[in-house]
Parts: structure tokens; C-alpha cells; sequence
């Protein structure tokens, strides 16, 4: 990922690198050489802070050092975009909070998969048919990464299903109050921790989402977007995670909706581009921390309903944060 990003600048002629950290130099100094850049490259931020000037911070870390990294370049007054999750548990996310209140410094999350033009087609369709209130995602993927995604304890709802939590919130354009998920490891899985799970959330306005994934599901995989379904008073409409998007009324036969393939760029271009805006003075970007918290509330959640096997509401996620980070200060 950081490659990726690395690439993604570069793409822009009004942003540059400054400076590469990593904890490894050694592989900063490889991925600037693969280019052909005369970039400094440091072991910590600490260091990097002392000898550059920087404008901005891309946090492509592990998401166990996205606290210490985050807060350190907030207290800094450097604005920060995170690679997801932007902290590991709702907690360390509310001390960022915090922490970006109180030095009025912006933070935000990285949710690249909610920047297609294909979602915002399939949120348009939706929303002209008077909003979902039934909305469904099958993920069905089978990635043999390898390394520390084959010994978490929650492999699929942890690293991966944040991006489809958050594309839900998009499109219903509301927020989560509950969650009951069940959580499994088929017999052929790879992994050592739960690779598939359902769950279904219920929205402030009624809405039900649900979800059904598998991150060892060989054979017919979905889009890495999933395949979805809305269904609103007047009609439904799918989105095969790619770039069709068809919907149908009470009446008449199913249509192709178009896609606007002239829009704003996708994925990472788009994140930064939302970002570089915000910091020109146009509007918060999507992901900023207090919006994007949420997302992460609903992994979380999830993993509390599937530990407890019991409905859990999203009030009591944010409660029992507030209460860690009450009796331990940041």
C-alpha cells in the first residue's frame, strides 16, 4: 500500500513527496529507487518532522502503530489521511478525536472502495426510487495473502469488512444502530481465525443491511466490492461491485442506469484528491474522523455480537469506549 500511495501522488502535479518513513528503511529506500526519486528516506516521524517541512501525512502503517504515528503528526499540526481502519478499536479512534479537536488539526480515514463511479450510479438509482430500506451484499473472495491475516482472530470482519460496512452507510446515507452477526471458519479454510461471516444491521430510519461474506470462498467469486441489492418503495436496484448497474419499477422492464465515466477519479486518486481539497479550504472529506468512526463501529460491533452471540447495539459500542477512555486517559 504504500507503493500504491507512493504512485498515487505522483499522479498529481500540485502534491510531492517529501520525505518516506519506515520502520525497515531499507524498503523506503528500495520503492524511491524503483522510481527514480531523490527522496529522503527516515527511520521514525520524529525524525522525518525534524529535518523536512511537511504539508501532509499519508499513515500507511500497520493499523497497531495508527495511533502512535496519527497523534504524533497531529500534535505536530501536520493533517493526516489514514489507510483504514484509522485505529484498531473505537477507543483509540475517540482519543484521535479528540486529539484533532483540541489541536484543530484534520485526520480522516481512507475509504478508497466508496470512490467509484459505479456506487454512486447505484446509490443515484436507489435514491431516485425512494431510498432502500432493504439493502443486501454477498462478498465472496478467497485471497491467500499469507503472513498476519492467516492467524487473526477475525480475519474477514476485522481487515476487510470495513470497506463494505462503509459503502452500506454510504448508500443508505444514515447511521447504524444495532448488529447481530454470526461468525465461522468453513472446514476448508486456511486461515485460523473466523474467514466467513453473516450479519444483519438495522439504521436509524429502519433500513436493514445485510451481510453475507467469505474470505475462502473458492469458485464464483464476487467483485472485491461485492454483488448488491436495494429494494425502495418504488423499485430495486443491483450493482455487480464493478460497472453494472440495473434497476427495475413495479412496472416496465429492467434498465442499464449510466454510469458517469466522466466523473472525479476512484479509489486512492479520489481520497487524496477529497483530502487536498479540504486543505484548500473546500469541505470535510467523507472520511474524517468523526463520520468515519462509525465504520469502525461497526466492526466492532459485529465482533461483539459474534463473541457474544447476541444482538449488539451500536450505542453500548461507543459507551464502553468512552468509559476505556475515561479511566485511561490519552
Amino acid at each position: 500500500m504504500g507503493r500504491a500511495w507512493l504512485d498515487t501522488i505522483a499522479r498529481r502535479s500540485d502534491v510531492r513527496v517529501a520525505a518516506v518513513v519506515d520502520v525497515v528503511p531499507e524498503s523506503a529506500r528500495a520503492a524511491v529507487a524503483e522510481r527514480g526519486w531523490d527522496v529522503p528516506v527516515f527511520g521514525s516521524v520524529e525524525d522525518a518532522l525534524a529535518a523536512v517541512p511537511v504539508g501532509l501525512a499519508l499513515n500507511v502503517t500497520i493499523p497497531e502503530a495508527h495511533l502512535e504515528v496519527s497523534s504524533t503528526l497531529l500534535r505536530a499540526g501536520v493533517p493526516v489521511l489514514s489507510e483504514k481502519p484509522i485505529t484498531p478499536t473505537v477507543a483509540d479512534a475517540l482519543r484521535l478525536t479528540e486529539l484533532s479537536e483540541s489541536t484543530g488539526v484534520l485526520i480522516a480515514t481512507s475509504q478508497s472502495r466508496r470512490y467509484s463511479r459505479a456506487i454512486a450510479a447505484f446509490r443515484g438509482a436507489l435514491k431516485a426510487r425512494g431510498g432502500a430500506e432493504q439493502l443486501d451484499v454477498r462478498f465472496f473472495q478467497n485471497p491467500r495473502f499469507g503472513g498476519f491475516r492467516d492467524t487473526m482472530a477475525h480475519p474477514l470482519l476485522v481487515d476487510m469488512a470495513i470497506h463494505t460496512f462503509d459503502q452500506a452507510r454510504f448508500l443508505l446515507d444514515d447511521e447504524p444502530v444495532s448488529v447481530y452477526c454470526e461468525e465461522f471458519n468453513p472446514s476448508w479454510s486456511w486461515y485460523d481465525g473466523g474467514a466467513a461471516a453473516e450479519a444483519v444491521f438495522s439504521f436509524r430510519n429502519g433500513a436493514r443491511f445485510s451481510y453475507s461474506g467469505s474470505w475462502c470462498g473458492d469458485g464464483l467469486t464476487t467483485s472485491w466490492n461485492g454483488d448488491w441489492r436495494g429494494t425502495a418503495e418504488e423499485g430495486t436496484a443491483r450493482w455487480d461491485g464493478e460497472a453494472e448497474v440495473v434497476a427495475q419499477g413495479r412496472e416496465g422492464d429492467a434498465e442499464a442506469i449510466d454510469v458517469d465515466h466522466t466523473a472525479d477519479g476512484e479509489g486512492l486518486d479520489a481520497a487524496l484528491a477529497e483530502f487536498v481539497t479540504a486543505l484548500d479550504g473546500g469541505a470535510a472529506p467523507s472520511g474524517e474522523i468523526h463520520s468515519n468512526v462509525w465504520s469502525l463501529a461497526m466492526v466492532e460491533a459485529a465482533v461483539q455480537s459474534a463473541e457474544r452471540g447476541q444482538k449488539v447495539m451500536l450505542d453500548d459500542v461507543f459507551g464502553e469506549a468512552r468509559e476505556e477512555l475515561a479511566s485511561s486517559p490519552f
